[in-house]
This record gives structure tokens, sequence and C-alpha cells, in this order.
């Protein structure tokens, strides 16, 4: 999935080094640059956070549905 197809209060998951984030988009805050909050505790960051170290052979961004 790409960056620019997530959309404002979609639930999604991410997983770049080995690391997997569960999250909720709630801005669009700039170009590729999100506004997202942890589904587990809650706090806020941006997703430059995230990839901040760029993309690992395992990136994968996934909506949630439940």
């Amino acid at each position: 999935m790409a960056f620019s197809s997530m959309r404002i209060g979609k639930r999604y998951r991410l997983i770049n080094y080995g690391e997997k984030s569960e999250f909720i988009l709630l801005e669009i805050v700039g170009r590729n640059e999100y506004k997202l909050k942890d589904l587990f505790s809650m706090e806020s960051y941006l997703m430059s956070d995230l990839t901040q170290y760029g993309r690992g052979d395992d990136f994968e961004l996934r909506e949630i549905h439940d």
C-alpha cells in the first residue's frame, strides 16, 4: 500500500526493520507526512518517526480491517 492511499480515521499496521506498529491516521500534515496515534500506547507521533531510517526489506503497510 502506498502512503498516498492512506485515509484519516483508518487504522493501519506498519512493519519496518522488524518493528511492528499499529496506528490510526489522525491528520495529513504535509506531503508524505502524517500524524498518527498508536493503538496500544495512545501516543501520537509522525510517520517520519517510523521511517526515519528508510524502508527495510520487510517494509509492509496494510489497513487493519476488524
